[in-house]
Protein backbone atom coordinates (compact mmCIF):
# COMPACT_ATOMS: atom_id res chain seq x y z
CA UNK A 1 0.00 0.00 0.00
CA UNK A 2 1.12 3.60 -0.85
CA UNK A 3 -0.36 6.91 -0.47
CA UNK A 4 -2.46 7.96 -3.80
CA UNK A 5 -0.39 10.69 -4.53
CA UNK A 6 2.58 9.04 -4.93
CA UNK A 7 1.39 6.07 -6.83
CA UNK A 8 -0.25 9.12 -9.63
CA UNK A 9 3.17 10.84 -9.45
CA UNK A 10 5.03 7.67 -10.27
CA UNK A 11 2.37 7.02 -13.13
CA UNK A 12 2.62 9.89 -14.64
CA UNK A 13 6.35 10.49 -14.63
CA UNK A 14 5.63 14.17 -12.29
CA UNK A 15 6.32 15.32 -9.07
CA UNK A 16 4.67 14.82 -6.06
CA UNK A 17 3.66 17.87 -5.07
CA UNK A 18 2.19 17.98 -8.81
CA UNK A 19 -0.11 14.72 -8.30
CA UNK A 20 -0.92 16.54 -4.86
CA UNK A 21 -2.31 19.26 -6.82
CA UNK A 22 -3.85 17.23 -9.47
CA UNK A 23 -6.07 15.32 -6.53
CA UNK A 24 -6.72 18.30 -5.20
CA UNK A 25 -8.36 19.65 -8.65
CA UNK A 26 -10.51 16.86 -8.21
CA UNK A 27 -9.56 15.51 -11.47
CA UNK A 28 -8.34 12.22 -10.70
CA UNK A 29 -9.97 9.00 -10.21
CA UNK A 30 -9.94 5.26 -10.01
CA UNK A 31 -12.33 2.47 -10.88
CA UNK A 32 -14.54 4.46 -11.43
CA UNK A 33 -14.76 6.70 -8.43
CA UNK A 34 -12.69 10.56 -7.20
CA UNK A 35 -10.14 10.58 -5.69
CA UNK A 36 -10.56 13.07 -2.72
CA UNK A 37 -7.80 12.52 -0.11
CA UNK A 38 -3.85 12.52 -1.61
CA UNK A 39 -2.38 10.67 1.28
CA UNK A 40 -5.03 7.59 0.92
CA UNK A 41 -3.23 4.67 0.65
CA UNK A 42 -4.26 2.64 -2.05
CA UNK A 43 -2.51 -0.73 -3.91
CA UNK A 44 0.82 0.37 -6.27
CA UNK A 45 -1.06 -1.20 -8.90
CA UNK A 46 -4.17 1.14 -8.71
CA UNK A 47 -4.29 2.87 -12.33
CA UNK A 48 -5.42 6.44 -12.04
CA UNK A 49 -7.77 8.15 -14.52
CA UNK A 50 -6.98 12.14 -14.92
CA UNK A 51 -9.19 14.24 -16.73
CA UNK A 52 -7.99 17.08 -18.70
CA UNK A 53 -8.99 20.44 -17.93
CA UNK A 54 -9.48 22.60 -21.42
CA UNK A 55 -8.53 25.89 -22.06
CA UNK A 56 -10.93 28.68 -20.94
CA UNK A 57 -13.10 29.78 -24.94
CA UNK A 58 -13.60 33.64 -24.89
CA UNK A 59 -16.93 34.30 -25.86
CA UNK A 60 -16.80 38.39 -26.73
CA UNK A 61 -13.93 40.99 -25.61
CA UNK A 62 -14.30 44.67 -25.83
CA UNK A 63 -12.56 47.72 -24.07
CA UNK A 64 -14.88 46.58 -21.33
CA UNK A 65 -15.39 43.39 -20.46
CA UNK A 66 -14.03 39.62 -21.16
CA UNK A 67 -16.62 37.06 -21.70
CA UNK A 68 -15.09 33.54 -21.07
CA UNK A 69 -16.96 29.87 -21.38
CA UNK A 70 -15.19 28.47 -18.39
CA UNK A 71 -14.47 24.19 -18.02
CA UNK A 72 -14.93 22.35 -15.31
CA UNK A 73 -12.52 22.38 -13.14
CA UNK A 74 -10.39 25.52 -13.86
CA UNK A 75 -10.03 27.75 -10.79
CA UNK A 76 -12.10 30.99 -11.53
CA UNK A 77 -9.47 32.69 -9.81
CA UNK A 78 -6.92 31.07 -11.29
CA UNK A 79 -7.78 32.27 -14.64
CA UNK A 80 -8.20 35.89 -13.89
CA UNK A 81 -4.87 35.05 -12.50
CA UNK A 82 -2.90 34.69 -15.72
CA UNK A 83 -5.41 37.31 -17.93
CA UNK A 84 -3.83 39.53 -15.89
CA UNK A 85 -0.35 38.94 -16.41
CA UNK A 86 -1.02 40.32 -19.86
CA UNK A 87 -2.88 43.04 -18.45
CA UNK A 88 -3.16 44.22 -15.08
CA UNK A 89 -6.23 45.93 -14.58
CA UNK A 90 -8.21 42.11 -16.23
CA UNK A 91 -10.52 41.55 -12.42
CA UNK A 92 -13.20 38.74 -12.12
CA UNK A 93 -16.80 40.34 -12.14
CA UNK A 94 -18.10 37.17 -11.17
CA UNK A 95 -17.06 33.38 -10.31
CA UNK A 96 -18.35 29.83 -10.49
CA UNK A 97 -16.91 27.01 -8.24
CA UNK A 98 -14.54 24.69 -9.92
CA UNK A 99 -16.64 22.34 -11.18
CA UNK A 100 -18.67 24.62 -12.64
CA UNK A 101 -18.97 25.25 -16.38
CA UNK A 102 -20.35 28.33 -18.20
CA UNK A 103 -20.17 32.03 -18.38
CA UNK A 104 -17.41 34.03 -16.38
CA UNK A 105 -16.54 37.76 -16.79
CA UNK A 106 -13.78 39.77 -16.15
CA UNK A 107 -13.84 43.48 -16.06
CA UNK A 108 -11.27 45.28 -18.22
CA UNK A 109 -11.02 48.34 -16.39
CA UNK A 110 -11.88 49.79 -12.81
CA UNK A 111 -14.61 52.37 -14.71
CA UNK A 112 -16.65 49.39 -15.74
CA UNK A 113 -15.91 46.99 -12.72
CA UNK A 114 -17.64 49.66 -10.23
CA UNK A 115 -20.46 49.71 -12.89
CA UNK A 116 -21.24 45.81 -12.88
CA UNK A 117 -20.12 45.24 -9.58
CA UNK A 118 -23.66 47.70 -8.66
CA UNK A 119 -25.60 45.67 -10.97
CA UNK A 120 -25.25 42.54 -9.18
CA UNK A 121 -24.93 43.85 -5.88
CA UNK A 122 -28.52 45.76 -6.57
CA UNK A 123 -30.00 41.69 -8.60
CA UNK A 124 -30.01 43.40 -11.81
CA UNK A 125 -27.92 40.57 -13.73
CA UNK A 126 -30.05 37.82 -14.57
CA UNK A 127 -28.32 34.58 -14.55
CA UNK A 128 -29.60 31.40 -16.06
CA UNK A 129 -27.82 28.08 -15.49
CA UNK A 130 -28.92 24.33 -16.32
CA UNK A 131 -28.16 21.20 -14.36
CA UNK A 132 -28.44 17.59 -14.07
CA UNK A 133 -30.79 16.88 -11.15
CA UNK A 134 -30.64 13.35 -9.04
CA UNK A 135 -34.65 12.57 -9.49
CA UNK A 136 -37.55 13.22 -11.48
CA UNK A 137 -38.79 16.66 -11.18
CA UNK A 138 -42.44 17.15 -12.50
CA UNK A 139 -43.15 20.65 -12.06
CA UNK A 140 -41.51 24.05 -12.15
CA UNK A 141 -40.23 24.57 -8.67
CA UNK A 142 -39.84 28.40 -6.75
CA UNK A 143 -37.07 27.95 -4.01
CA UNK A 144 -37.19 31.26 -1.46
CA UNK A 145 -34.74 30.24 1.28
CA UNK A 146 -32.52 32.69 2.71
CA UNK A 147 -28.93 31.42 2.99
CA UNK A 148 -25.73 32.07 5.38
CA UNK A 149 -22.10 31.02 4.54
CA UNK A 150 -19.25 30.17 6.83
CA UNK A 151 -15.44 29.64 5.91
CA UNK A 152 -13.83 26.89 6.58
CA UNK A 153 -10.06 25.33 5.78
CA UNK A 154 -11.63 23.02 2.84
CA UNK A 155 -13.72 25.77 1.35
CA UNK A 156 -16.64 27.87 2.28
CA UNK A 157 -20.23 25.80 3.68
CA UNK A 158 -23.59 27.45 2.98
CA UNK A 159 -27.00 26.18 4.70
CA UNK A 160 -30.30 27.60 4.86
CA UNK A 161 -30.63 30.00 7.55
CA UNK A 162 -34.09 31.83 8.67
CA UNK A 163 -32.87 33.61 11.58
CA UNK A 164 -29.45 35.29 10.04
CA UNK A 165 -30.01 34.68 5.99
CA UNK A 166 -29.34 36.58 3.33
CA UNK A 167 -32.49 36.52 0.80
CA UNK A 168 -31.83 33.62 -1.76
CA UNK A 169 -34.43 33.35 -4.41
CA UNK A 170 -34.24 30.34 -6.95
CA UNK A 171 -36.54 29.06 -10.40
CA UNK A 172 -36.28 26.01 -11.31
CA UNK A 173 -37.77 24.60 -14.52
CA UNK A 174 -37.20 20.97 -15.64
CA UNK A 175 -36.75 20.29 -19.39
CA UNK A 176 -36.25 16.80 -19.65
CA UNK A 177 -36.02 13.26 -17.72
CA UNK A 178 -33.83 10.31 -18.24
CA UNK A 179 -33.82 7.41 -15.87
CA UNK A 180 -34.21 9.10 -12.54
CA UNK A 181 -32.50 12.16 -13.33
CA UNK A 182 -33.72 15.72 -14.65
CA UNK A 183 -32.31 17.85 -16.69
CA UNK A 184 -33.32 21.13 -15.54
CA UNK A 185 -33.51 25.27 -16.06
CA UNK A 186 -32.42 27.49 -12.90
CA UNK A 187 -32.62 31.43 -12.77
CA UNK A 188 -31.59 32.66 -9.71
CA UNK A 189 -32.48 36.48 -9.35
CA UNK A 190 -29.91 36.43 -6.01
CA UNK A 191 -26.23 35.18 -6.10
CA UNK A 192 -25.34 33.80 -2.64
CA UNK A 193 -22.57 31.35 -2.31
CA UNK A 194 -23.71 27.55 -3.66
CA UNK A 195 -27.10 28.96 -3.66
CA UNK A 196 -28.40 26.40 -6.57
CA UNK A 197 -26.76 23.63 -4.69
CA UNK A 198 -27.91 24.33 -1.40
CA UNK A 199 -31.56 24.94 -2.45
CA UNK A 200 -31.81 22.09 -4.54
CA UNK A 201 -30.48 19.77 -2.26
CA UNK A 202 -32.83 20.57 0.37
CA UNK A 203 -35.50 19.95 -2.23
CA UNK A 204 -34.50 16.86 -2.51
CA UNK A 205 -33.10 16.86 -6.32
CA UNK A 206 -29.25 17.84 -5.62
CA UNK A 207 -27.25 18.21 -8.45
CA UNK A 208 -25.59 15.53 -9.53
CA UNK A 209 -22.23 14.77 -8.59
CA UNK A 210 -22.46 17.35 -5.85
CA UNK A 211 -21.02 15.45 -3.02
CA UNK A 212 -21.07 18.34 -0.63
CA UNK A 213 -24.52 19.20 -0.30
CA UNK A 214 -26.43 16.31 -2.18
CA UNK A 215 -24.61 12.66 -1.68
CA UNK A 216 -24.03 12.55 -5.09
CA UNK A 217 -21.04 11.21 -6.85
CA UNK A 218 -20.16 11.86 -10.24
CA UNK A 219 -16.83 13.01 -12.71
CA UNK A 220 -17.94 16.82 -11.63
CA UNK A 221 -21.17 18.52 -10.32
CA UNK A 222 -22.98 19.12 -12.90
CA UNK A 223 -23.76 22.74 -13.31
CA UNK A 224 -23.55 25.01 -16.13
CA UNK A 225 -23.96 28.95 -16.08
CA UNK A 226 -25.32 29.11 -19.72
CA UNK A 227 -26.41 32.78 -20.01
CA UNK A 228 -25.55 35.75 -18.69
CA UNK A 229 -27.22 39.64 -18.90
CA UNK A 230 -25.70 42.96 -17.79
CA UNK A 231 -25.51 46.19 -18.59
CA UNK A 232 -27.36 45.85 -21.61
CA UNK A 233 -24.90 42.66 -23.14
CA UNK A 234 -26.14 38.83 -23.09
CA UNK A 235 -23.45 36.37 -22.95
CA UNK A 236 -24.00 32.77 -23.34
CA UNK A 237 -22.17 29.39 -23.49
CA UNK A 238 -23.46 26.05 -24.57
CA UNK A 239 -23.63 23.12 -22.55
CA UNK A 240 -20.70 21.00 -22.45
CA UNK A 241 -20.49 17.55 -24.13
CA UNK A 242 -20.98 15.24 -20.65
CA UNK A 243 -24.02 16.51 -20.26
CA UNK A 244 -24.80 15.58 -23.83
CA UNK A 245 -23.63 12.32 -23.10
CA UNK A 246 -26.34 11.84 -20.25
CA UNK A 247 -29.02 13.85 -22.21
CA UNK A 248 -29.99 14.08 -25.90
CA UNK A 249 -29.54 17.85 -25.61
CA UNK A 250 -31.60 20.64 -27.57
CA UNK A 251 -29.82 21.38 -30.54
CA UNK A 252 -30.54 25.12 -29.19
CA UNK A 253 -28.60 24.24 -26.12
CA UNK A 254 -25.25 23.36 -27.78
CA UNK A 255 -25.03 25.93 -30.26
Amino acid sequence: MLQAYKILAKQEGISNNEAKALIDAGVVSAKGEKIVIARALMSEKTEFKLIRIEKPKIIYEDNNIIALNKPAFAVSEKIAENLAKSDKNITLLNRLDKETSGVLLLAKNEEFRAKAIAQFKACRVKKTYYAILVGILAEDLDIDLPLSTIKTKSGAFSKIDLKNGKTAITHVSPLLCEGKKTLAKIEIETGRTHQIRVHLAHAGYGVYGDSKYAKSTAKRVFLHSYETEILGLKFRASLTKDFGAIFELPSELTK
